[in-house]
């Protein structure tokens, strides 16, 4: 039975918006103790990029250890090296590797051809993502997740929190050629940048402001014809539960580097423009926040560019980065109330074998982390971005954005709110080597390309 049928017929709703987890075999549903949702988002990965070797090694999930080249030749995937190789990653290299659900492409995209070594032909082995690999052992491996579409690393983070494109599509915005027009901050509202966008139903696309608007209209820099959506932060503010985007340093440091283009405010008129902005806080907030038992009901942290396993970035540093968040949060005192999911928002592009359902993106990491998640297990139901906010809509009983969510499966099988709370692991922080640490100190920062 769908999670959201039967807390229709049993839950009247709660003032302080705690949903129910499946039946339970009695046929009894379980009240959920999950108060506080924390969705980690990364950069740039497949799912079998970064735990495909895992999978192959436990025997658990769906992995491989062997690519398939457009020729039909089959060769193996070589260990990853941790600065994570520069792969072409936008729409057009993720069609073009996905090719129609053959899985056969990869090797046309720019930087992983012959001549490069086949370099997204690669995949991580568990000790160079220690902490990551012993979250997925520890808990749940969602090994069918997929992006809800093909995206870049803007819409992307658009579609995290409304569950629509909004008609955007493409890479990231570019610099407007309107005249007189000065490039803001980031890729949104205040950037003054263009992105292509194509009204419902049509294949053509024109320049708009890189913008939603609010209800009025108001947010781009010109005329736009982007309608308003809703978002999670919406319906949060609708139920009065709290919520943050821990995102990069915050809305203080816009520099290229900070992770304010990743922060996803930026994007809505109405958040960037509206109070919710001050919810907006430097990704360290979640550390803070774990640590002395204030928690929100939902935070959705993004990292800086040097944490975000990015292409041209640490490996091991942003791992290092996911384990002090995930740590702070099970050493705290609402562990037992906290669900926390780490995700990916693109292919990177590096080589997948499982072609996604229609209509859907890349296969991406998806590991859930909770006391509840059941311990050492692999879910395999279908599943997308939208599916987080499917959890939280079910979990907070908040009425869905749009058909994305309300459609989309909400990791049920994944949680059991009957079992005794697994306990915490032990995460690490392991120091890269100098000579990588002063060669990655010497780099541009990308975080512009997707």
């Amino acid at each position: 039975m769908r999670f959201r049928t039967w807390m229709l017929a049993f839950l009247a709703p709660l003032s302080l918006g705690v949903g129910l987890a499946p039946q339970s075999e009695a046929g009894t549903p379980a009240r959920s103790p999950i108060r506080h949702i924390v969705v980690i988002y990364m950069e740039n990965h497949t799912f079998n990029n970064v735990l495909g070797k895992l999978c192959v090694d436990d025997q658990r999930c769906e992995g491989t250890t062997t690519g398939k080249l457009s020729d039909g030749t089959t060769i193996p995937l070589t260990q990853a090296t941790d600065v994570v190789p520069a792969i072409g990653h936008g729409t057009a290299a993720t069609t073009n590797a996905i090719h129609g659900g053959a899985m056969d492409g990869f090797d046309t995209v720019l930087h992983c051809h012959k001549s490069d070594g086949y370099a997204c032909f690669t995949q991580y082995y568990p000790d160079q993502i220690p902490n990551l690999a012993a979250l997925a052992r520890a808990f749940v491996i969602a090994d069918h997740t997929f992006n809800s579409d093909v995206y870049s690393s803007w819409v992307s983070h658009i579609a995290l929190v409304s569950s629509t494109k909004d008609g955007f599509f493409g890479n990231i915005p570019q610099v407007s050629q309107e005249p007189g027009v000065t490039k803001g901050p980031g890729w949104g509202c205040d950037s003054n940048m263009d992105a292509k966008w194509a009204p419902p139903g049509s294949q053509n696309f024109i320049l708009v402001p890189s913008c939603i608007p609010d209800q009025s209209g108001f947010g781009p820099y010109r005329p736009s014809p982007v309608q308003w959506v809703p978002t999670i932060m919406d319906r949060m503010d609708a139920a009065g539960l709290s919520w943050r985007l821990d995102s990069g340093e915050g809305t203080e440091d816009k520099s290229v580097g900070t992770g304010y283009a990743w922060s996803t405010c930026p994007a809505f008129a109405d958040c960037l423009y509206t109070q919710q902005v001050t919810k907006v806080r430097p990704w360290d907030a979640i550390i803070n926040q774990a640590n002395i038992g204030r928690l929100p009901r939902l935070a959705i942290v993004t990292p800086t560019y040097k944490d975000s396993q990015h292409n041209h970035t640490s490996m091991l540093r942003g791992d290092n980065w996911i384990g002090s968040i995930v740590q702070a949060i099970m050493n705290g005192p609402q562990w037992t109330s906290t669900a926390v999911f780490i995700a990916y928002d693109d292919c990177g592009c590096f080589y997948d074998e499982v072609a996604p359902p229609q209509g859907f993106g890349i296969r991406t990491p998806m590991v859930i982390v909770s006391p509840y998640a059941k311990s050492g297990f692999t879910d395999t139901n279908v599943a997308s971005t939208s599916s987080m906010l499917a959890f939280i809509e079910h979990t907070y009983n908040l009425p869905p954005l749009g058909a994305g969510d309300q459609n989309a499966y909400d990791f049920a099988n994944s949680f059991d709110f009957t079992q005794s709370p697994i306990q915490p692991v032990t995460l690490t922080h392991t120091a890269l080597p100098r000579a990588e640490r002063r060669w990655l100190a010497k780099q541009p920062v990308h975080e512009g390309n997707t």
